[in-house]
């Protein structure tokens, strides 16, 4: 079993751990069974999910329903099975989760409308790097400098690395208009 968690606004990164997939589909097997009968759409996502990228070892889970009100429909459901709802975590447009193991945070969920701005992001994003080997070198190396200079300060470390983020969503839409011509 992989060795997930971190403690609340602490910034580690890790080489990649293919145990990560593994650790995700158990997840995915209980969220299957917590919210059977409900409309979603379960992906692993955030760097966990990029083969090869080094991460915090935490699992980031998007789950993708129809409308945010939709998604309210789930927060008993995920408290249930330890999730601990966060309103929208300081980023509108979703709902945010925790599950912890004692003072560590080991899963992330981003509930979020299929189609949406935040969804649209965190499928692209990681399918363009698990296509682009170069980049997930860029993209480790960028964490592993930040994560020096941030260790105990969560929000500044996702700051800096947003600029990166954002340059590679550029790319994928130019890449995708240029498709479309």
């Amino acid at each position: 079993m992989a060795k997930l968690g971190l403690v609340s606004g602490a910034v580690k990164i890790e080489e990649y751990n293919p145990e990560w997939q593994n650790e995700f589909l158990k997840e995915k097997t209980l969220l299957n069974k917590q919210l059977h009968g409900y409309d979603v759409d379960i992906q692993h996502v955030g760097s966990t999910s990029i083969i090869g990228c080094s991460a915090k070892p935490i699992i980031d889970i998007a789950i993708g329903v129809k409308s945010l009100e939709y998604g309210e429909q789930l927060i008993p459901l995920l408290s249930e099975i330890g999730y601990i709802y966060d309103g929208d975590g300081g980023i509108p447009g979703r709902h945010f989760f925790k599950k912890k193991d004692g003072e560590l945070s080991t899963h992330y969920i981003h509930v979020e409308p299929v189609g949406g701005k935040l969804w649209n992001n965190h499928i692209l994003f990681r399918d363009y790097l698990n296509k682009n080997p170069l980049i997930i070198i860029e993209y480790s190396d960028l964490k592993k400098r930040l994560a020096i200079n941030f260790y105990e300060n969560r929000n500044n470390y996702a700051i800096e690395k947003n600029p990166f983020i954002e340059k590679v969503l550029k790319i994928i839409e130019k890449s995708k208009t240029n498709q479309i011509k």
